[in-house]
């Protein structure tokens, strides 16, 4: 057999072997939540969705760069069996939403994108008048932008920033080791993480070995990794680019500032895009930090790689939040 022949001998066993992964097949399949229309300040269409009753405290999930609320999938099975309502939204230009309207991926665009979700999916007349603001990465990211430019209080009763950073990312990564410091260049960041180099449309075995080195802790499965790594193939490279720009350039330490709410910080110990470091220093500087949980032999996909304990936590956190509410009110 040639190397060709043999080369695409592997490739067609790989896809095989994907294709009746049990639990890549699990992942795929639809949630079946209820749509929310969404239009952003901007006139950005997203697409929203709705789980569980209407009448339950509601938690608000936004993923991260290159995923898609699908993502969020498995955590949000175990809320809806604790009777929480999750609603989950595609960030712009990722999954059903629609491109940014004006071409603007900047972080304060993303946090405007979760001031409407959180307008268009709780009803401040309701029994539960404000959410619980989750964000995994990028999603944490957009709740400190939000944070800075809106009055969080008024909106949500608890937050959690899960597997992210605020800055310096290229600086505290693990990837590159001492080559790190260099890499922290404005221009060679911006290189790095704007590119919009395309991606082969299909898993490989490489590109599956290369997404679970960089993405995932030791424990993930084949078919956790292949469904984070059809996200990322399905991101159109113009979008992905212009996120990445955004998130070299981006500085939110000033802005964590305005998120006064109870906030929970997650990290995992492998992670090697956003380290535990980044954590702990966003810990440290919230105004209101309810605790720092690293979770053991996780890497930057915690909401798949630990969906009951990341469940566990966010349950804990809501009726910490309306415990603490209840004292004030009496």
């Amino acid at each position: 057999m040639t190397g060709a022949a043999a080369a695409v001998a592997l490739q067609r066993r790989h896809l095989k072997i994907l294709s009746g992964d049990p639990d890549f097949e699990r992942l795929r399949r639809p949630l079946g939540g209820g749509p929310l229309a969404v239009v952003s300040a901007d006139g950005t269409t997203l697409h929203a969705e709705s789980f569980g009753p209407a009448d339950g405290p509601t938690i608000v999930l936004a993923h991260g760069w290159t995923e898609q609320l699908g993502f969020w999938g498995p955590v949000i099975e175990v809320l809806l069996r604790r009777g929480m309502r999750a609603v989950a939204y595609d960030l712009r230009g990722h999954g059903r939403s629609a491109p940014a309207a004006d071409g603007d991926y900047s972080l304060e665009r993303f946090g405007e994108d979760l001031a409407a979700v959180l307008a268009a999916s709780v009803d401040p007349n309701s029994a539960h008048p404000r959410a619980t603001v989750v964000g995994h990465s990028l999603g944490a990211m957009s709740i400190a932008a939000w944070a800075d430019a809106h009055d969080v209080s008024a909106h949500a009763s608890a937050a959690a920033l899960i597997n992210t950073g605020l800055g310096d990312l290229i600086s505290g990564h693990l990837l590159f080791g001492q080559l790190a410091r260099w890499l922290n260049h404005p221009r060679v960041g911006r290189a790095l993480m704007g590119s919009s180099a395309p991606l082969l449309p299909f898993s490989s075995p490489l590109s599956h070995v290369l997404v679970r080195y960089v993405a995932f802790g030791p424990s993930a499965t084949a078919g956790d990794v292949a469904f984070y790594e059809r996200m990322l193939l399905d991101t159109p490279a113009a979008v992905r680019a212009a996120c990445g720009v955004a998130l070299s350039d981006m500085n939110l330490w000033e802005a964590v500032a305005g998120l006064t709410v109870p906030t929970l910080v997650i990290a995992g110990d492998r992670d090697r895009l956003t380290p535990p470091e980044h954590a702990r220093r966003i810990a440290e500087a919230l105004p209101d930090s309810v605790g720092l949980i690293i979770l053991e032999d996780t890497g930057h996909m915690s909401p798949l790689e630990r969906p009951r304990e990341l469940a566990d936590a966010l349950g804990e956190l809501v009726a910490a939040a309306a415990s603490r509410s209840d004292a004030a009110v009496g």
